[in-house]
């Protein structure tokens, strides 16, 4: 099973998170800000990973390091459970509508780390989520799983659209990038891994 548990636990912030890559999209989450998990369950549901996050932050303070560190240990996980990345796509892409928004995003589960990040949003804050926090997010998982991540923004004025369809659009990528393809032996890399 490709599964991963990760605890990171910093004077800033106490975190767990577990996951299943060939789960059916269940989530328990649990972070402290509502519109962030409405997001991470977005991404569960859409990825058809199992997930669960547990997030004690010092939102006294604000959302920053829930937010980015939630990013950090959810990369771990996902490089965890991935293991050598034998016989995955290693790529994925999917370009999301939410009615008048429209968002691409394209993963590849190279080793590499990489953000090119292109959402634009219009208000400081979408509910309780500080709308410049998602970009910390996405940095923060593409950086800590070892991915190269792309988020453009093609359409779309709703900042909830926007967001929501970022997200949903990074899971359906997420989804595809981790498959197992019987057509692949080993790694799918001319260099012999990744």
């Amino acid at each position: 099973m490709r599964t991963a548990q990760i605890e990171r636990k910093t004077k800033e912030t106490d975190i767990s998170i577990s996951l299943n890559l060939d789960g059916t999209g269940k989530a328990d989450i649990d972070t402290g800000i509502g519109f962030f998990d409405h997001m991470l369950n977005s991404f569960a549901k859409h990825s058809f990973i199992d997930l669960n996050v547990k997030v004690k932050g010092d939102l006294n303070v604000d959302g920053h390091h829930s937010v980015e560190d939630t990013g950090i240990v959810l990369g771990e996980a996902l490089k965890n459970a991935l293991g050598d990345k034998a016989g995955i796509k290693r790529y994925g892409s999917a370009v999301l509508p939410m009615d008048e928004t429209l968002v691409l995003a394209a993963v590849d589960f190279c080793g590499r780390p990489y953000l090119n990040y292109g959402l634009q949003f219009t208000i400081p804050r979408i509910g309780e989520l500080d709308s410049e926090l998602i970009h910390e997010f996405f940095y923060a998982v593409s950086y800590s799983a070892g991915m190269n991540l792309h988020l453009k923004q093609l359409d779309g004025t709703n900042n909830h659209h926007i967001a929501e369809a970022a997200f949903k659009a990074f899971a359906k990528a997420v989804d595809e990038a981790k498959s197992i393809d019987p057509r692949v032996s080993g790694i799918l890399s001319t260099k012999g891994s990744l």
